[in-house]
């Protein structure tokens, strides 16, 4: 347990909105083009699956944030 505040929390969140709304951008702007035609349940199980990617570095990265440690 930490007893001092650190700049990983601020700074992590900071990079965490950072990356996010990258992923977002780079999501929105090309998605559209390559499954546009697609069915619409493709569609939406295509965007299910790229709105729970980003979830699977969040772990180490909430880790990283706390402790600052990688594992």
């Amino acid at each position: 347990m930490r007893t001092e505040p650190t700049l990983r929390i601020p700074l992590g969140i900071l990079a965490l909105l950072a990356g996010l709304t990258a992923y977002a951008l780079v999501i929105a702007r090309y998605a559209p083009e390559i499954i546009g035609d697609w069915p619409t349940l493709a569609q939406a199980v295509v965007y299910l699956v790229l709105g729970i990617v980003w979830l699977l570095p969040l772990r180490r990265f909430i880790l990283w944030m706390e402790t600052g440690r990688w594992g």
